[in-house]
């Protein structure tokens, strides 16, 4: 292991062959009205670059900032440096892929704009790759590594929840880093690439299927100049993209739990009903039955949108009706199996007897939602 590098292989993934020699970098630095940083970067990287006679390329994607980014990289005259502007929609996810795609080195080295990620730790970052590693990540959180004093203790904290929220895919210490690198060939390995937010590294650490992860300590400075992107929209973000990892590494686990959690919410919806429709002065075997029509069609309006949400192109009355059989045998099993159970049991609770029913009939109709009411057709993906 070298000297302050940390490593840590994921569980049950295979490690790749023996890789071969880099011989050309490409540093992909995505940008949004970060021009005033540009200069100071660019002259820090080329020192590096210099030194050690790297065959190197920077990649600056742009998403259309218009603050002088196209201008000054033009005026620069440095052929090693390349300039993709994004028109449209704006991302720092999906400028990082596209980045990464435009790319021809070896490695793939992605850093920020803002000179919070040391240039000169590059040759740390690259050393780590040649070593065999996987992914290397440029790392706040290992032994060596320091933060800007005046960081902020709820920037601190956030980072800390996000970095707990990731760890069911890595055991990774920084996996929220910007600052990371990997093969071509990791990078050509993902599976269904699917960005949103600005935590693109942990995106690739799970797509790619990364087998080890080695961690250069780095100090993580504060930026220089420019407003930080970070808000609590992007938040919330991320916690949509946490999900998506979930579906992707764990369908079943992730499935069920938001159907679970629907089916909860059902009740609810039910009580409020009732409560609602009796106030109403309606009779109470229609109260009950319009209760349960009204919190069946809750449950099948947030499957639809959230649970299973890759089936929102479907038809909504075919599924709907189909989500309603579904729900009326999965009630049928329930019965049954509360029934069956007594019957067998005459000594069991009641209530026990009917906690097994509705996990029968809950799981009868998460499989028919999945496989048959919402089934995920070729090219669908989680949203």
């Amino acid at each position: 292991m070298e000297p302050g590098i940390a490593t840590k292989r994921t569980p049950g993934v295979a490690a790749r062959e023996a890789p071969q020699p880099l011989r050309s970098v490409s540093v992909v630095v995505p940008t949004y009205r970060e021009a005033a940083n540009l200069p100071e970067l660019v002259e820090r990287l080329d020192r590096v670059r210099r030194a050690l006679g790297l065959d190197l390329e920077l990649i600056v994607v742009d998403d259309d900032s218009r603050d002088g980014t196209e201008e000054w990289v033009a005026a620069a005259g440095r052929p090693w440096i390349h300039l993709v502007v994004r028109r449209g929609a704006r991302g720092l996810s999906a400028a990082v892929v596209e980045g990464l795609r435009a790319a021809r080195g070896d490695a793939l080295v992605v850093m920020d704009a803002d000179l919070s990620h040391p240039p000169e730790r590059l040759p740390d970052v690259l050393e780590a790759l040649e070593a065999g590693h996987d992914f290397v990540i440029g790392s706040r959180y290992v032994h060596g590594a320091s933060t800007a004093e005046d960081w902020g203790v709820l920037r601190w904290i956030n980072s800390r929840i996000a970095t707990w929220l990731a760890r069911p895919f890595t055991r990774a210490a920084d996996p929220m880093s910007g600052y990371f690198a990997l093969r071509r060939e990791t990078f050509a390995a993902a599976s269904g690439l699917n960005p949103v937010g600005y935590k693109i590294g942990l995106e690739l650490l799970v797509k790619c299927a990364v087998a080890n992860v080695a961690e250069v300590p780095i100090h993580f400075a504060q930026r220089r100049a420019g407003k930080s992107k970070l808000n609590l929209r992007e938040q919330l973000r991320y916690l949509q993209h946490v999900r998506r990892l979930w579906i992707h590494r764990f369908p079943t686990v992730a499935y069920l739990s938001q159907f679970v959690i629907v089916g909860a919410s059902g009740v609810l919806v039910n009580v409020l009903a009732l409560t609602a429709l009796l106030g109403l002065g309606v009779a109470i075997p229609w109260a009950v039955a319009l209760a349960i029509a009204i919190s069946m069609v809750s449950n099948f309006a947030l499957n639809r949108r959230f649970t299973f949400s890759y089936a929102r192109r479907g038809s909504v009355l075919g599924q709907l009706l189909g989500f309603v059989t579904a729900s009326s045998f999965g009630a049928a099993v329930n019965y049954g199996v509360t029934v069956g159970l007594l019957v067998r049991w005459p000594s069991l609770l009641p209530q026990i007897a009917a906690v097994g029913g509705v996990v029968a009939g809950t799981g009868l109709n998460f499989v028919t939602s999945r496989y048959v009411v919402f089934r995920k057709r070729s090219g669908s993906s989680a949203v």
